[in-house]
């Protein structure tokens, strides 16, 4: 009586590609099942954007166009921030603090794989926000000018590189208690000062001239400006590339993973 023996089967290792979409998935779910996170990324917006367009508490000059119109890419841009920046660079500190940025480097999916699952993490939760926010913004008479969607979408992409640079920056180089105070007030800041919901134009004294060089302030005009049909001023792509460049240069010179 022979016996025959059947090599065991084993299941080869996963693809980059979907080494880094387990990742993509991982930050997504992170920060949509974080109740802090998702009171800075999807409530405070969505209540900014009805208390601006409910009261007049704040005043804007909209230029002819209604309220909710001229309100709603700024809203978008700071969704954008809290995003890419805010929560980015204080789950990323907290990661290195605790070992995991340097764990993972040290896995299949390295450094590169690690950095890219974020980016696509940041742009999935970034998904939601518009679909969330543009669904309240179009319940509140929010009429976007149609060819202006696929400018402010690939606006909304140049805005995550840099803000994302930026917390890559911050929380490669300083303790994560640090990029936890630092995060929050630099957010504060922009949506006071930074161009974001109030354009450049309408603030205070030289911050009507420091905010449309912020990438704050580039985003926010540069989706008003699609939004409202007013097409993308050159100066705020320019803006955008600009720090993009800086901020990767230094996040990539000075990014410590533990």
């Amino acid at each position: 009586m022979s016996s025959s023996t059947t090599p065991a089967v084993h299941a080869g290792a996963a693809s980059p590609a979907r080494r880094v979409a387990a990742q993509a998935g991982f930050e997504t779910r992170a920060i949509l099942r974080n109740g802090e996170q998702l009171l800075v990324t999807i409530v405070v917006p969505v209540l900014l954007l009805v208390g601006l367009v409910r009261t007049s508490v704040v005043e804007l000059d909209t230029a002819g166009a209604t309220r909710i119109d001229f309100v709603t890419p700024g809203v978008l841009a700071l969704a954008c921030v809290t995003t890419a920046f805010t929560s980015q660079s204080i789950a990323t500190a907290f990661d290195r603090r605790n070992g995991v940025l340097r764990l993972l480097a040290t896995t299949p999916l390295g450094r590169g794989g690690l950095l890219a699952g974020k980016v696509l993490g940041v742009l999935a939760v970034e998904a939601v926000q518009v679909v969330v926010i543009g669904t309240v913004a179009l319940a509140l008479g929010w009429r976007p000018e149609p060819t202006g969607l696929l400018p402010a979408a690939g606006l909304l992409l140049l805005g995550t590189a840099a803000f994302t640079a930026l917390a890559l920056l911050l929380a490669g180089t300083l303790r994560a208690e640090g990029v936890l105070a630092v995060a929050n007030l630099v957010l504060v800041l922009l949506v006071v000062g930074g161009g974001l919901i109030v354009p450049p134009a309408e603030l205070p004294g030289p911050l009507a001239h420091v905010a449309a060089f912020l990438p704050s302030g580039a985003l926010g005009e540069g989706l008003r400006g699609a939004l409202l049909g007013d097409g993308v001023p050159a100066l705020s792509v320019v803006v955008l590339v600009a720090w993009t460049a800086a901020f990767g240069a230094g996040a990539g010179r000075l990014f410590r993973w533990h």
